[in-house]
């Protein structure tokens, strides 16, 4: 999968740019408004990030480019604007989602792998293991196609999980990508051991074939029986 990252802060399109090509993504990068246009009309990519904020132009018209040439890549807008006049804008002209700076890596890597998958299928942003289902949109889980009722952290966890299949994971991570800067809201990296304690419980009562498994000393990881 390849992706473009159009960011004019050289530090943080280095950070975002490390951490994709450790998904093994293709990255290419452009720090500016002229460098990107040039990029967006000679390659196509299954994701574009895109800052609004440019050196010598603005995002939005790379957005207008885009249009204009009928092109398919999906666009996640990252700024530190976050006004609801940008969003919608953004928006209007064809991003498909929005995250605000500062965030964290956990969760844009999350993001991006939402959109390519619905991408991939058409619009549908349904992910699947084994025989769980989960409607991101709807926030809403099923087994064999039998809902499970799980609150809002514990589905979040769950997402993030089969986001990340047989992949372990530690729980600072885990807490980050879930909490993100509310982290200290958590109370302590205990409350996460509950959290995946009551999602591995409700799990098992649904016969799901997967299962959320503790590495002593490091984190979890999701499997399929």
């Amino acid at each position: 999968m390849k992706i473009l990252v159009i960011e004019d802060e050289q530090g943080l399109r280095e950070t975002i740019r490390a951490s994709l090509l450790k998904e093994k993504f293709v990255v290419e990068t452009a720090a500016d408004y002229r460098s990107a246009s040039a990029k967006i009309n000679d390659y196509d990519y299954d994701c574009i990030l895109l800052d609004i904020m440019l050196p010598g132009g603005s995002g939005l018209d790379l957005l207008r480019e885009l249009k204009r040439l009928r092109r398919s890549d999906s666009v996640l807008i990252i700024s530190a604007k976050d006004s609801l006049d940008d969003k919608v804008a953004g928006l209007d002209l064809g991003a498909d989602d929005y995250l605000t700076k500062p965030f964290h890596l956990a969760e844009l890597n999350a993001r991006i792998k939402s959109l390519i998958r619905r991408r991939q299928n058409n619009g549908d942003t349904s992910v699947a293991m084994g025989n769980v289902i989960l409607f991101p949109d709807r926030r809403q889980v099923e087994v064999e196609g039998n809902p499970v009722q799980l609150n809002r952290k514990e589905f979040d966890l769950l997402y993030y999980f089969v986001s990340n299949p047989n992949r372990l994971i530690n729980r600072m991570s885990l807490a980050e990508s879930v909490w993100g800067d509310h982290i200290d809201q958590a109370d302590s990296l205990d409350f996460i051991y509950s959290q995946v304690k009551n999602l591995r419980r409700k799990l098992k009562q649904a016969g799901a074939s997967i299962e959320v498994k503790a590495v002593y000393g490091f984190g979890y990881k999701l499997t399929e029986a």
